[in-house]
């Protein structure tokens, strides 16, 4: 039978997942619940079968649910975990797994009590380019390895989409694109790499307190293999996402999430794939290492206890 997938947050990124769901037979979506009545209303306009709960716990005690997807702000991430742990359920969640450490670890232990499945959702724990890049370092590709490069730039933060978000993402409470975006590249090197120790880090503030932050320079280091990060937002121009690897034979680049370039000293080319849409692709794939999940089969997604070291570099490079 088709999974049931019961979904925390009607927002934008919930709504995204909830259509790719509803496209997978491997899947069907049994409810869905926000706090926001807009949000509920913008998802009923777009998938007028979706049963939309009376509150958080229709979903949780739903029998048709068998997978909670939480698609929250971070700071109510343990809250909804713990009530899903409670009711038996299995759980897909957003990333960060939390802003505080002291509930990450909580999740943590509650995750591995639970013995019920658990994953956070890193888009690179399925990628066509990740996995690419993966496969290239462990077949020594590369030759000897030179460093990791992570840059980030951003127009306006947060980004158009995000508007409807930006009562959280705007601030350093919750929100700030180190958590939201930096995390998937940091994701991504320790799953290539190993543990990412950080060795120092500079963030600056704008003048209101309360906001988010506007400028990041992170020293990392994976063994003996050097990692930086250089963010940064504000000011017009394109944005800006890569992830470089570096290497003495070949280098590996990401840019704008999904797209694959290589160097064997000259200029950077575009990697051939056959796959038409890497970027739905990967969607696809996530979903397909989803099922695996469910269905107890060996798979790539982050367990909790994955995003809560991903979680302590983050908050570790927000403390500097």
């Amino acid at each position: 039978m088709a999974i049931g997938l019961g979904i925390i947050g009607l927002g934008v990124v919930g709504r995204r997942t909830m259509g790719q769901a509803l496209a997978d037979p491997k899947f069907r979506v049994a409810a869905g619940w926000d706090l926001s009545a807009d949000a509920r209303a913008q998802a009923l306009a777009e998938y007028p079968d979706l049963s939309v709960a009376g509150d958080a716990q229709g979903v949780f005690g739903d029998p048709e649910v068998d997978l909670v997807y939480i698609a929250t702000p971070p700071a109510s991430h343990r809250d909804y975990a713990l009530a899903a742990f409670d009711a038996g359920k299995a759980i897909f969640c957003e990333k960060p797994l939390s802003v505080d450490l002291a509930q990450g670890r909580e999740m943590v232990m509650r995750a591995a009590e639970s013995k019920r499945p658990s994953a956070v959702n890193f888009v690179h724990a399925s990628s066509v380019g990740g996995e690419k890049i993966r496969a290239a370092v462990a077949e020594g590709r590369l030759g000897e390895l030179r460093g990791v490069d992570i840059r980030l730039h951003f127009a306006r933060w947060p980004r158009e989409w995000q508007a409807a978000a930006s009562n959280w993402l705007s601030f350093r409470e919750q929100g700030g694109y180190t958590r939201e975006v930096l995390s998937h590249f940091l994701y991504l090197t320790e799953r290539i790499f190993g543990s990412v120790k950080l060795e120092g880090a500079s963030v600056a503030y704008p003048p209101e307190t309360r906001l988010a932050e506007t400028h990041v320079v992170a020293r990392l280091s994976c063994g003996n293999l050097p990692v930086t990060v250089a963010a940064s937002s504000g000011g017009v121009g394109l944005d800006e996402i890569e992830f470089t690897v570096w290497g003495d034979r070949l280098s590996y680049r990401l840019t704008d999430w999904h797209v694959l370039w290589e160097s064997d000293g000259g200029g950077w080319q575009a990697v051939a794939s056959d796959v038409a849409d890497v970027r739905a692709e990967g969607f696809r794939r996530q979903l397909g290492q989803l099922a695996d999940m469910m269905e107890g089969r060996g798979h790539t997604l982050a367990d909790f206890a994955v995003a809560y070291a991903v979680q302590e570099t983050v908050e570790s490079i927000l403390g500097s």
